[in-house]
């Protein structure tokens, strides 16, 4: 073709986009197909007319927009900006009714609590626990009320505190997949707490000096756990009102926006944490001034989260925070083919669960079950006493102590091995089933071998003494499960695979272990709701429906809880490995670039311009 009618052939077709360059037009769909055809249109005129003006005049054109886009590429400063500036004020506004929600359950049942106190006097040792209350009594006694801030060393202390806190409080938000109603109960529980406890010593005539010492921290502390019952009841509320979405669609849109206000309570949580382990120890702090720094930090936190929140979302436009872009649910894939942050490996972690959760409740229930009869019908002892579990706090830990340690025969860490090799090959089975370029093949020998091969490692290394085994998960599991996917996705013998995994791993090392250790705190969260007063509802109820003298309940509820935990114990198995799976995925990508490749083989090519070419 002559240069003069390739020109006239497309000169109304690049005049269109000099109109959008100059901001005439706004269809962004319309402007995506000229610029595909201002390139194509470069890429003939440089094989075509290399000397010629035409080149120049279609590379300045795709040099404008190359230059308007990145131009106004926000930098990683500018999206955190952006978070805390617009997106979370908007959220919390969108969620104010239900921050007044949690709000009010809280005041109200911090009113129930202290009234309760006022009426019976035996109501705070419910409550707070005996020995809580004898050891304050114990402090009052000798002088310093408050003694109890002071016991730790300031940073080991303040660090506990913050971990602790943050655990409450995604525990809260968690708890909001039950319609909201979980979040409200941890709420109100925290409502009742703080009400028996301060006026526990309003009744011993040390109201002042509590005020001054308890809402040091807990003016920040407490708002962020209402924070966080609002995000789990932002969360709940779209199973509950779905509106015009599947509920499966509305929980998801919800859930974003729940997780995006928790993460707007985590600065809340560090600063409270360093508040209670360094300052509220210092009692000796004239009055006026603690009081002083209680009214800054309530005046920051109905500013930042009340009134801002309102004054932005009349600044900035309605649909500004709107997940309008939320895929139809047949749509919904995993891209094996892209390089993803931990966050992102995560959430599609949660896909594969969705896909299979039929299928993988079977597995987890036969597993667990099968655990069971055989620990419980090889021994002659009751099931209360091979198996002991307390109410308390974190009891989730010691309680898996005679699950997967030394405490139980030799032969059951075999069991755990084969548990985690089964669950391991049925997650990669069904990853290969998502995998847009494959199915699910027959029986991968290589891959049987690696799952078998790491399950029996890590259940081994589970087996070992607690500090032992607690390094080993931290810093080897990651490695492990790696190598194992590597050698079932590229159908490696076990040495081989170990090398591949290695350099495929490389520095993504720290990522892996970053991503287990989300994975698996994740996972403890639901694990410990077996902890929670929803286990003891259900032991209630059993005891309703069915009368059997002590004994026999309480054997009844270990084997229960026995089942219960291992069945969650081994989905959070099944997370990290689907997460490390993926992982893989995304390192492949890292180190061999394979659709980066792919897409500059086809960079060009087009219908129209190989139709031109033709000609």
């Amino acid at each position: 073709m002559r240069e003069t009618k390739f020109i006239e052939q497309n000169q109304e077709k690049w005049q269109e986009f000099e109109g959008f360059l100059d901001g005439q037009h706004k269809r962004a769909d319309k402007l995506n197909d000229l610029f595909v055809q201002i390139t194509d249109d470069l890429s003939y005129s440089r094989t075509f007319y290399p000397n010629r003006s035409v080149r120049v005049y279609l590379n300045g054109l795709a040099q404008r927009i190359f230059i308007s886009i990145y131009k106004h590429r926000r930098s990683r400063w500018g999206r955190f900006l952006k978070f805390w500036m617009d997106e979370l004020p908007l959220l919390m506004y969108e969620a104010r009714k239900d921050l007044l929600v949690s709000f009010l359950v809280f005041a109200l049942t911090f009113s129930i609590g202290a009234l309760s106190s006022a009426l019976d006097a035996g109501f705070a040792e419910v409550v707070l626990g005996e020995s809580y209350i004898d050891m304050t009594l114990s402090n009052i006694e000798s002088g310093d009320p408050m003694a109890v801030y002071k016991q730790l060393a300031p940073f080991g202390m303040s660090m506990g505190i913050t971990v602790n806190n943050i655990f409450v409080a995604l525990l809260t938000f968690v708890l909001g997949v039950f319609f909201s109603i979980g979040s409200l109960v941890i709420i109100a529980r925290n409502g009742f707490m703080i009400g028996a406890f301060q006026y526990f010593f309003i009744e011993r005539g040390l109201f002042w000096d509590s005020f001054l010492t308890i809402w040091t921290h807990g003016t920040l502390e407490i708002s962020a756990i209402i924070i966080a019952g609002a995000a789990g009841a932002t969360m709940g509320r779209g199973l509950v009102f779905p509106g015009t979405y599947t509920r499966t669609q509305a929980f998801q849109r919800s859930a974003r926006r729940g997780v995006k206000m928790m993460v707007g309570t985590v600065p809340l949580f560090i600063i409270a944490g360093f508040i209670e382990g360094f300052l509220t120890r210092n009692t000796e702090t004239p009055d006026f001034i603690r009081a002083v720094f209680i009214l800054i930090c309530l005046i920051f936190v109905v500013l930042y989260f009340v009134w801002f929140p309102a004054l932005r979302a009349q600044l900035l436009p309605k649909d500004r925070n709107r997940d309008t872009e939320l895929p139809p649910e047949g749509a919904m894939r995993i891209d094996f083919r892209a390089i993803k942050s931990s966050g992102t490996i995560f959430a599609d972690s949660f896909l594969i669960f969705r896909t299979a959760f039929g299928k993988l409740t079977v597995l987890l229930a036969g597993l667990s079950l099968a655990y069971c009869l055989l620990a419980f019908s090889l021994s002659n002892d009751p099931p209360q006493e091979l198996m002991y579990y307390t109410a308390q706090a974190f009891a989730i830990v010691g309680a898996l102590d005679p699950l997967i340690t030394g405490s139980q025969p030799a032969w059951m860490w075999i069991y755990n091995g084969l548990a985690f090799a089964a669950i391991a090959y049925f997650i990669y089975w069904q990853l290969d089933r998502m995998q847009p370029d494959k199915t699910a093949r027959k029986i991968r020998v290589p891959g049987m071998i690696a799952c078998l091969a790491g399950g029996l490692l890590m259940a081994g290394a589970l087996h070992l003494s607690s500090g032992l085994s607690l390094m080993l998960f931290a810093f080897v599991f990651s490695i492990v499960l790696f190598w194992m996917y590597t050698c079932y996705q590229e159908d490696r013998n076990l040495f081989s695979g170990l090398g591949r995994s290695f350099s495929l791993l490389g520095a993504g090392y720290w990522q892996s272990l970053g991503l287990l250790l989300l994975t698996f705190g994740t996972g403890m969260i639901f694990v410990s709701l077996a902890d929670t007063a929803l286990a003891q509802i259900f032991f209630e109820l059993i005891g309703w429906i069915i009368n059997f003298d002590q004994d026999t309940m309480n054997n009844i509820s270990v084997i229960i809880l026995t089942f219960l935990y291992l069945f969650l114990l081994y989905g959070v198995m099944g997370m990290i490995t689907a997460s490390i799976a993926l992982f893989y995925h995304s390192r492949l990508e890292v180190q061999e670039a394979r659709d980066l490749r792919e897409r500059l083989e086809h960079f060009g090519e087009n219908n129209q311009i190989r139709g031109m070419a033709r000609e």
